[in-house]
């Protein structure tokens, strides 16, 4: 079955190349949550290609997709759903809001308050939402994907460390590198429109059933005893670290064994190694961490704290 998943990986990989140029890493992250049942924060500067990746994935799996512009007017009812009155039958109807897809993009979420980014919360952990006490199951499977821009912070409310740490991953949508942005104006000279993947030959390449497939496989692929071990170690390091204010919660160590079940699937094994949570851990664990404050004056970041904390952590063998 792991054949299967790497397979699947495969395809969703060389799909979204035919889209984006240099996002190797945001594909990567993209798909580990997708199988690992996670949900994603991509943050980078406008133009760097984060709503483009996200609806060629959701193009590509064949499921519904939504997207939701995050304002600051956005209400809570906005995005889980209200209900109506219908003057003609005199009765309350329930009308869902785009939360309820399989792929919803949370776009520039850092820019409505609080109280309509928490309306996300129960959908990301429970897979459902509440209208009028009601609750309704979300669509499987479901993929919350949220971007944010790390520069503009003029009328934003940055995410609270509690709905974070609901993310599995966070990864960077940067600048891409002199030949791929070469590359992607050759595209676009071409004939290429990103707002028209449809016509792009992208096409889907899976459906909902062979995803929920993929899902169960992924999470039977064996956990030993060194491997949690391991994870547990990396995850109380940086709880101790003195250049860290806030370390990785138990929900971390968690997410980064599911993460590192994923990635081994997609490797076409049923089994993780602890290069599997070295390779996945810098999308997992970074943005949990709060640094302390004269770490931060320093300029020394999350992701380098981390990497001293792999570097000390003993990697099990056998």
């Amino acid at each position: 079955m792991n054949d299967s998943v790497a397979n699947l990986a495969a395809r969703i990989g060389a799909g979204m190349e035919r889209v984006l140029v240099g996002a190797e890493r945001v594909t990567l992250g993209l798909t580990v949550a997708l199988l690992a049942r996670g949900h994603v924060l991509i943050e980078g500067v406008p133009g760097t290609g984060k709503t483009l990746a996200v609806r060629a994935l959701a193009l590509l799996l064949g499921v519904d997709f939504r997207r939701i512009a995050f304002t600051p007017d956005l209400m809570p009812s906005d995005v889980v759903g209200t209900t109506v009155f219908n003057p003609q039958t005199a009765q309350f109807t329930t009308r869902t809001g785009p939360i309820v897809a399989n792929v919803v993009l949370a776009d520039e979420v850092n820019r409505t308050p609080p109280k309509t980014q928490a309306a996300l919360l129960e959908a990301m952990e429970e897979g459902r939402v509440t209208i009028d006490g009601v609750a309704y199951p979300l669509p499987q499977p479901f993929l919350l994907c949220a971007t944010q821009n790390p520069i503009e912070y003029e009328g934003t409310y940055p995410l609270p460390e509690a709905q974070v740490d609901r993310f599995m991953i966070k990864v960077e949508s940067g600048y891409p590198q002199a030949a791929q942005e070469l590359d992607l104006l050759a595209r676009f000279a071409a004939g290429f429109d990103p707002r028209r993947l449809e016509e792009s030959n992208v096409a889907a390449v899976t459906n909902s059933a062979k995803i929920l497939e993929a899902q169960a496989a992924v999470r039977a692929v064996h956990l030993s005893d060194s491997v949690r071990d391991y994870v547990y170690r990396i995850v109380a390091t940086t709880r101790a670290h003195p250049r860290i204010t806030l370390g990785a919660s138990p929900r971390a160590g968690v997410q980064l064994l599911a993460a590192a079940q994923a990635a081994a699937a997609i490797g076409g094994r049923d089994f993780v190694t602890p290069d599997d949570v070295k390779d996945l851990a810098d999308l997992v664990i970074p943005h949990r961490l709060i640094v302390a404050p004269d770490a931060e004056i320093e300029g020394i970041s999350a992701r380098e704290i981390l990497r001293d904390v792999l570097s000390t952590v003993a990697v099990p063998r056998g």
